[in-house]
């Protein structure tokens, strides 16, 4: 197992502009493996405690490799607002749910700007939706895109129906992995 996971990290060093020099002692191997099976589980999310540069985010990175989901994660600056946070969210959102991708959100606690924050990612696990994140036209290409999927199911093609079916979607593909 640690050889293979070694291999893995081998081939994400290659492919990543991000490489990550780590050390694959069992319990790291262990750590990596459980979350690779959680993120492949329906509707598989994660919260993950440890001390401060305990590997958490690199192993999540890994095992999201190993599971050939993109992790995405937010990316801080001085200047990042609640609307910065909205548009990654849509951009994360819209991965899944519309293009079905399984993808990996990858949250730290210090990535915490603003209570609201946590109460967008709360929204995300249990409905797959953010209340008014979406904009008029936003909604119309989701109406759009999932159309044809709804019918396909043999349902009427009404904006609740084609949201629900987004939103199933997000959640089924939005792995979230929250850091502390």
């Amino acid at each position: 197992a640690q050889r293979c996971m070694e291999d893995f990290l081998a081939e994400f060093n290659q492919q990543s502009t991000k490489k990550m020099e780590l050390v694959l002692f069992m319990d790291a191997v262990s750590h990596v493996s459980r979350i690779a099976r959680i993120l492949r589980q329906p509707l598989g999310n994660a919260l993950l405690l440890g001390m401060g540069g305990s590997g958490r985010q690199s192993l999540t990175r890994l095992a999201s490799h190993i599971s050939e989901y993109d992790c995405f994660q937010i990316e801080l600056s001085k200047n990042y607002s609640t609307h910065d946070w909205h548009e990654d969210l849509k951009k994360v959102m819209m991965k899944a749910g519309l293009r079905d991708e399984p993808v990996v959100f990858l949250f730290s606690d210090t990535q915490i700007k603003s209570e609201s924050f946590l109460e967008d990612i709360n929204n995300i696990l249990n409905t797959g939706d953010v209340p008014n994140l979406y904009g008029f036209d936003e909604c119309e290409n989701i109406y759009k895109e999932m159309k044809p999927i709804v019918l396909e199911a043999g349902l009427q093609p009404t904006k609740t129906i084609m949201f629900t079916a987004y939103t199933k979607r997000v959640r089924s593909n939005l792995h979230t992995v929250i850091t502390m």
